[in-house]
């Protein structure tokens, strides 16, 4: 039968420390890394930033008329004009 390998408290000590360091560096590169659902900021025309911009205001008059039950519709009827859908929903996903 062999024989069992005793280690002293030194031993248990660096072993300790060791994996003590091993730890932190992994929580280090979990920590730095990005949320696997965060996606990048895409950058929004100007004609986007324009048209979010007189949302939001339209938003704030109609919160302030006390209609935040209300259902507000926006159309785009210019032929030609930037399709903002997708910028829309990314800035306003987050208020849900």
């Amino acid at each position: 039968m062999p024989k069992p390998l005793r280690m002293n408290r030194r031993t248990w000590g660096v072993a300790w420390a060791v994996l003590c360091a091993a730890a932190v560096a992994a929580t280090a590169v979990l920590n730095a890394s990005p949320a696997p659902g965060q996606r990048p900021e895409k950058p929004v025309s100007a004609e986007c930033a324009e048209y979010i911009a007189n949302i939001e205001t339209q938003l704030a008059e109609a919160k302030e008329e006390g209609n935040e039950d209300g259902v507000l519709a926006f159309t785009r009827t210019r032929v030609g004009a930037d399709d903002c859908s997708d910028e829309i929903l990314d800035h306003f996903s987050g208020d849900r």
